[in-house]
């Protein structure tokens, strides 16, 4: 991995790796000079200076009315890595605290519809691991489906192992198929509206929730989450008729 995207990694600007490859280069040098070498304005590379200075990644020192900096051994990146890693486990600690009174000032905007946008298979994902996730810390432990043929292998590529994992969580699901194919796999029912046209929208209700997966004109998949307890409860009275009827 080439030097820059390493650094890059450990949270230097790309200018701070600029300045600080010049001081590894040019020695004790000027802030000019390192201007120069970096094409970075003057008063811009000071600033990255002090920064680098903080992170002990360079030094200075006077010679007659000039200032020259130097970098620092590079072992000492392996230090700023060590104080960055014990800043985050602390950090971990003070966000677990405040998690409770966040969420009690998230619940409480319960009552305000929430729409929330995913694209590609990384938001299908999370999509899917969402509906996991809310129903499996219910009591029925199900939710329904419409579900679009052509669909079908998008959820599949962004979730392999979705409904092995659904089943392994003991959650059903009752599926409404809008066109061909479809099988029971453990946990489920299925009844078919229509066996030769299919729908472009995958629809999935669940806890408090509707999630309607696309895709783009360039078959991009995208996905969105409404949530709201309304929408949940007309759509999820929708889908028992049309069930009870098919």
């Amino acid at each position: 991995m080439p030097v820059e995207t390493i650094l890059k990694e450990i949270g230097l600007s790309e200018k701070e790796i600029k300045v600080y490859l010049a001081c590894l280069k040019l020695g004790a040098v000027s802030v000019r000079k390192i201007a120069e070498e970096t094409r970075v304005n003057r008063g811009t590379t000071y600033d990255i200076l002090k920064s680098l200075l903080k992170q002990g990644l360079v030094a200075y020192f006077h010679k007659k009315t000039h200032q020259y900096f130097i970098a620092e051994n590079p072992e000492r990146l392996i230090d700023l890595l060590k104080s960055k890693k014990q800043k985050l486990i602390i950090l971990e600690k003070d966000i677990r605290s405040i998690i409770p009174e966040l969420k009690s000032v998230y619940d409480n905007a319960g009552n305000k519809p929430v729409a929330r946008f995913y694209e590609g298979f990384s938001g299908l994902k999370f999509i899917l691991q969402d509906v996991l996730n809310c129903v499996d810390k219910t009591g029925k432990k199900q939710y329904f489906v419409y579900s679009a043929e052509s669909m079908r292998q998008y959820l599949h590529q962004a979730y392999a192992d979705f409904t092995k994992e659904r089943i392994k969580r003991g959650i059903k699901v009752k599926v409404i198929a809008l066109g061909r194919g479809g099988k029971l796999c453990g946990l489920d029912e299925r009844k078919w509206i229509s066996k030769k046209d299919s729908a472009p929208t995958y629809i999935i209700i669940y806890e408090q929730k509707v999630a309607l997966i696309s895709v783009d004109k360039l078959k991009n998949p995208l996905g969105v989450i409404l949530e709201d307890q309304g929408i949940y409860e007309t759509q999820k009275m929708l889908f028992e008729f049309m069930w009870k009827n098919l």
